[in-house]
């Protein structure tokens, strides 16, 4: 059944995980609708003084993960977003229509497997036999599976549990599962908040990119949109880079997470934005390789279909 953009931003969206909408003064120009993951991007450029000074019309939708933000680009109800390296490959290996437009590079620390506070488990090695939540084919499922082989282990050595990040942490505090896989503010929470111990994360077995990720039809409408939110989002990141409490003040405030929760994710986001180039392409074709190596996806893909071409800011 075929749905209109109209009605999906109304209400399907609520259902795959958008549950605020911002939206910025009237402009001439067509709105660009951003999907932002956990608040994340707006609570930067509000903080960095840039959204009162932005040359597009924003709206604004909040989404709990990658998949959901996925889903709503591939329908039409998302212009412009930020998705990791996994969920780009998971995204192409759907057949969707979304490509990256430039990259962001950090540590790559924001993504980790966590497990409760009084657990027996240590080390990786000591997930053998027990159950991992994680969303399928996202960034977690993959740090687990690069942990998994880096030790020595096999793909099934563990039993993962796919569901989403609400459910997981609840999955990990009464005990259904032995450990999570996943990435910044949820990390940060079950970290701070509830005592989680890190047994790993992806800092030398992840690539610590994402990307600003739009679609083909968006970029034939709106590309000179696209590029200039991505410049945008550039300046927040370098603005970044010296107000991080600023950053996490405001991030706090918008999402209810604790002080030290926001500050803890803005500590592992330092990054910087910059154009595609042969380099990105390369590090992202790896991260196809291994995904399709390990059955995350079902067949090898060419990394270099998923950018889009000619695109500079």
């Amino acid at each position: 059944m075929l749905v209109s953009r109209r009605a999906l931003s109304q209400g399907l969206l609520s259902t795959v995980g958008a549950h605020a909408l911002f939206s910025s003064k009237s402009f001439a120009k067509p709105v660009l609708t951003v999907g932002d993951q956990k608040g994340g991007a707006h609570a930067l450029l509000g903080a960095a003084g840039l959204l009162s000074n932005s040359s597009i019309p924003l709206r604004w939708s909040l989404f709990a993960g990658a998949p959901m933000l996925i889903q709503a680009m591939t329908a039409g109800a998302v212009d412009v977003g930020v998705i990791g390296d996994a969920p780009l490959v998971f995204a192409q290996a759907g057949g969707s229509a979304i490509k990256a437009v430039s990259a962001i590079q950090t540590d790559g620390t924001m993504t980790a497997v966590v497990v409760r506070k009084d657990s027996p488990i240590r080390s990786i090695q000591d997930l053998k036999g027990r159950s991992v939540a994680t969303l399928r084919s996202q960034t977690g499922h993959y740090l687990t599976l690069a942990a998994l082989r880096e030790a020595g282990m096999k793909d099934d050595d563990v039993r993962f549990v796919f569901i989403p990040p609400s459910a997981a942490l609840l999955a990990l505090l009464n005990g259904s599962v032995d450990a999570w896989a996943t990435w910044g503010p949820y990390i940060a929470e079950a970290k701070i908040s509830h005592g989680a111990r890190e047994i790993v994360n992806g800092g030398h077995l992840m690539s610590g990119l994402s990307y600003v990720v739009s679609t083909d039809a968006v970029l034939k409408e709106q590309r000179d949109g696209v590029v200039a939110y991505s410049r945008l989002l550039s300046k927040g990141h370098a603005w970044m880079l010296n107000h991080q409490d600023d950053y996490a003040k405001v991030w706090s405030q918008e999402t209810g997470l604790s002080l030290p929760v926001a500050r803890e994710v803005v500590r592992t986001m330092l990054s910087s934005i910059f154009p595609i180039n042969d380099d990105i392409i390369r590090k992202q074709q790896t991260v196809s390789d291994f995904m399709s190596e390990t059955k995350m996806i079902p067949t090898r893909l060419n990394a270099k279909d998923a950018f889009a071409s000619d695109i500079t800011f």
